[in-house]
């Protein structure tokens, strides 16, 4: 099964919640993603262990990811 057009393909949750935290800051996080875990004494592994265990958090993470870092054509400007 080809992975060509997933743009998280070989992304890890911690890589990308560690590029978010670089990007945006705790306060950055919990501004645009409304979970205890960026907002209340958040550390890298609490919200870790959080957004694998819910879904829909881990979702809203890829997403903003996807906005922040990956625009559209970006696959193809690579070629």
């Amino acid at each position: 099964m080809t992975q060509a057009n997933n743009p998280l393909h070989g992304i890890t949750l911690k890589m990308m919640l560690e590029q978010l935290h670089q990007h945006y800051g705790w306060d950055g996080l919990a501004w645009r993603i409304k979970i205890n875990c960026f907002s209340q004494n958040p550390s890298m592994k609490s919200s870790l262990t959080f957004l694998r265990r819910t879904q829909w958090a881990r979702t809203q993470v890829e997403e903003l990811y996807l906005s922040t870092f990956c625009q559209p054509g970006d696959a193809e400007d690579a070629k």
